[in-house]
């Protein structure tokens, strides 16, 4: 009988000390469980930083199971997350951030109910910033809105995903990649499991104000056609509008005659046009959507080197 194995993905990003305790704690977790095999994959997402790159070459020569992938730049998170999905070989996916705000041992927690399509982490307190809090309070509100994500359901980066379903995640082509779009665009088998959250042991949080926008703006326009129907939900608005007003305004000019000269007419166009291009917009605007879906093919990132025993 073959024996099930895990690929943990763990996006790097200008980190060192925490990525020791990482590789540690996971060939403690899993050294306790002989009856599973295990990679651990780092996509390093910030080859810039020496010291990074110099504690995963260490790491690699020191633990067989751990292979690091190092990228051309800086993508992003999303972006290396879904690189090393890519690059996985486990039957499960489990994916985890570089700071050990999430604890490898609680894996254990997610695991216990892989029979679900994907397993995601609940904090019963988060540890982050306000900032980061009211942020992602938005985020998910969006994401029930636009994603069809139940509303009770939490989304965090810690979370179990298996096989098959990654594989169908992975056929969907997108340059502006968003985790849980992709596989909420596959499967509706997603659970919560309840866990702590820790404070961050190394560095400042790398997602500042624009990288939040970039994401948000990654789920809104490459993920949903809520912008463009909301531009002709306004602009069917506007005509219609546009279109009682004008005629108001014909019947105060035809019963009263008191409206200055050419004031009516002008008024008129203005609106209806200004209305019907918006309408238009949408409509165009939707074709669009459809034609990039179909098309895209711009890769999602650019990978340097493969490194592992």
């Amino acid at each position: 009988m073959k024996m099930p194995k895990y690929s943990v993905i763990v996006p790097v990003y200008n980190s060192s000390a925490t990525l020791i305790a990482i590789s540690e704690r996971i060939k403690a977790f899993f050294a306790e469980r002989p009856q599973v095999d295990y990679e651990l994959i780092y996509v390093n997402d910030s080859p810039f930083s020496r010291t990074t790159c110099e504690t995963l070459a260490k790491l690699v020569e020191e633990n067989s199971h751990v292979v690091v992938i190092e990228l051309m730049k800086n993508f992003g998170q999303q972006e290396a997350t879904l690189c090393g999905i890519e690059h996985s070989c486990g039957d499960y996916i489990i994916t985890m951030d570089d700071d050990l705000q999430h604890a490898p041992e609680d894996i254990a927690l997610l695991m216990n109910k892989q029979h679900h399509d994907v397993v995601v982490a609940k904090y019963k307190q988060k540890k982050h910033s306000r900032f980061k809090c009211i942020t992602s309070s938005i985020k998910g509100y969006f994401d029930y809105l636009l994603l069809g994500k139940p509303y009770q359901l939490k989304l965090t980066p810690f979370r179990l995903i298996s096989r098959h379903v990654s594989r169908l995640m992975l056929e969907r082509k997108t340059s502006y990649p968003f985790i849980p779009a992709l596989f909420f665009s596959v499967t509706d088998d997603v659970v919560n499991v309840e866990l702590d959250h820790y404070e961050r042991q190394e560095g400042k949080g790398s997602y500042t104000l624009f990288k939040l926008i970039k994401i948000f703006s990654n789920l809104l326009i490459n993920n949903s056609s809520f912008l463009l129907r909301l531009v002709g939900y306004v602009g069917i608005s506007s005509a219609f509008f546009s279109f009682f007003y004008g005629a108001s305004i014909i019947f105060k000019k035809v019963v009263y005659g008191h409206t200055a000269l050419g004031w009516s007419s002008i008024m008129v166009a203005v609106l209806f046009f200004g209305g019907t291009i918006l309408f238009a917009l949408g409509v165009v605007g939707e074709y669009l959507i459809r034609i990039i879906v179909t098309a895209e093919q711009r890769p999602t990132y650019y990978v340097r080197k493969v490194v592992k025993q």
